[in-house]
């Protein structure tokens, strides 16, 4: 009964039990009566129009100020009436796609209310660890050999230069002059392969992961052309521990809840509709449900 109590479906249902039966109480849609001609501000409106000014201008509005801000607010809500009492908001797309919005966010928020246990977040940290994996990184510089400039001859130079680097230092002043100007940087500190796929290719990102430290190695081939590289720092991949991303880990699991809530609302809802395909331009039957056979 207490995990019953405490699923997420079962409090969005409620929700809409409530709504349901204020809906019928009140006598069905807005439509059925006189529209109301009256507008009524609170007070707590009128402060959220002055704490939104505030947080614009940093200082609050004059008499002058707050008379407009009112008045906007007013002709929103008079302009929203006769929209609906002209019927404007039947078959538009963007209403739709809104009130669906709204929806869903009524599902996950009403997951998203409850914050997991301690017990609950190792749990689920535990099954999840691979996902929060940290990626080796690497730090290297390279020299570049451009085939915009060295023709088909680029890697054959950067093979040449290779030959003559040969127990050199990473910080070797004759190596600069052996190749061409990069767009870029020459250094890198602690990239991880994501970044190096991004910046230079995924081939050359698998080529450099594989290279020992402490020597000028190559030719690999990126998206520019031809490199030399001397890998000088390999930090390895590691998976960290709770309490050092506990934050990030909280924000993953109500995400996963938000989207299981959100999952089974839509399920539960869509069981009690029927959807019915246009048929085949040969066929004169009547529309099917979706999934249906051929008529009888």
């Amino acid at each position: 009964m207490h995990r019953l109590l405490r699923d997420p479906l079962l409090h969005f249902l409620l929700i809409g039990v409530v709504l349901f039966a204020g809906y019928h109480f009140l006598g069905g849609s807005a439509k059925a009566g006189p529209q109301s001609r009256d507008i009524r501000l609170s007070l707590d409106e009128l402060s959220q129009l002055t704490l939104v000014f505030q947080s614009q201008w940093r200082r609050l509005p004059t008499v002058a100020e707050l008379d407009r801000l009112v008045e906007d607010r007013v002709r929103e809500e008079v302009l929203y009436r006769e929209a609906l009492a002209m019927g404007l908001d039947q078959d538009d797309t963007i209403i739709k796609r809104r009130l669906a919005q709204k929806m869903q966010f009524l599902a996950e928020d009403v997951a998203a209310a409850r914050e997991p246990t301690p017990e609950e977040l190792r749990i689920w940290f535990n099954q999840h660890r691979a996902s929060f994996r940290e990626p080796g990184r690497l730090g290297f510089r390279h020299l570049y050999f451009s085939p915009d400039s060295r023709g088909r001859r680029a890697r054959e130079d950067a093979a040449k230069a290779l030959a003559s680097l040969a127990g050199e230092p990473e910080d070797s002043p004759r190596a600069a002059s052996l190749a061409d100007p990069f767009m870029f940087q020459d250094y890198y500190r602690d990239r991880a392969p994501e970044f190096l796929g991004k910046e230079f290719g995924p081939g050359f990102a698998v080529e450099v992961n594989k290279l020992k430290p402490g020597s000028w190695q190559g030719p690999i081939e990126s998206g520019y052309g031809w490199h030399l590289v001397f890998v000088d720092t390999v930090i390895p991949g590691r998976e960290p521990e709770l309490e050092e991303i506990e934050g990030d880990v909280r924000t993953a699991w109500l995400n996963e809840q938000k989207a299981r809530a959100w999952d089974q609302t839509y399920r539960a809802l869509r069981d009690r509709y029927t959807v019915y395909l246009p048929a085949p331009p040969d066929d004169s039957g009547p529309p099917q449900p979706e999934g249906a056979g051929p008529p009888p």
